[in-house]
């Protein structure tokens, strides 16, 4: 008797952590996107504004490929879902400003080096917050 998808071995293309980085290079590219889209097409002048706008778009994205792709099957209602994600991404930003500030201002560093140092940080922080807090799955 063949078993369910639940209880078969998966492989490392059928991983969360897998279809987390696909989710996450999906909405940067996404970003990536629009904020092209906002500088060359509609003419932004201010290429900080265009990004404000196109990183909704790629939280939005990232949101909705999490929820549907990477975290699926979550019993969670999707408007504390959305609560969640919000919240998570806020202190996640907080705390990224907050270690290159102290990484760079503080400690008079490299800022690229803490900004990778801050990114990864991010992205620990992000698949975790995730799989707990938000879609606790």
């Amino acid at each position: 008797m063949p078993a369910s998808a639940a209880e078969r071995p998966q492989g490392f293309w059928q991983s969360r952590p897998f279809r987390y980085i696909v989710n996450g290079l999906v909405a940067t590219a996404v970003h990536f996107a629009v904020l092209t889209f906002n500088l060359k097409v509609l003419g932004f002048a201010s290429a900080g504004f265009a990004n404000l706008i196109a990183a909704v778009f790629g939280i939005a994205t990232s949101f909705i490929g999490s929820r549907v792709y990477v975290f699926h099957g979550s019993a969670e209602t999707l408007l504390h879902q959305i609560a969640r994600f919000i919240l998570l991404y806020v202190s996640i930003a907080l705390l990224h400003g907050a270690l290159l500030y102290a990484w760079t201002d503080v400690m008079a560093l490299n800022y690229i080096a803490g900004f990778a140092v801050a990114t990864v940080m991010q992205v620990i922080f992000s698949y975790w917050g995730n799989k707990i807090l938000v879609f606790k799955v």
